[in-house]
């Protein structure tokens, strides 16, 4: 981990960037004090359909949203 004054990361942020993205973590500091860390970020991965069959809805719950829409934009 190294550390960076605020004036050397605002030049060279996107040197920052490209080290951060290899897995560094760097801490940009005012005036000798840590303020801030630079880390790589936490991928996730996204499964489609996780939830399927865990969430309900009682589909009457949207019976009248088509004529309150409608209502909001003037349409008849």
């Amino acid at each position: 981990m190294s550390t960076v004054n605020i004036h050397d990361a605002k030049t060279r942020l996107s040197q920052l960037l490209a080290r951060v993205e290899q897995g560094e973590t760097i801490t940009i500091a005012r005036a000798g004090k840590p303020v801030a860390d630079l880390v790589p970020h936490a991928r996730t991965d996204v499964v489609f359909g996780g939830l399927a069959g865990r969430i309900g809805y009682d589909a009457d719950h949207f019976d009248d949203l088509d004529s309150a829409v409608n209502e909001l934009f003037g349409i008849r």
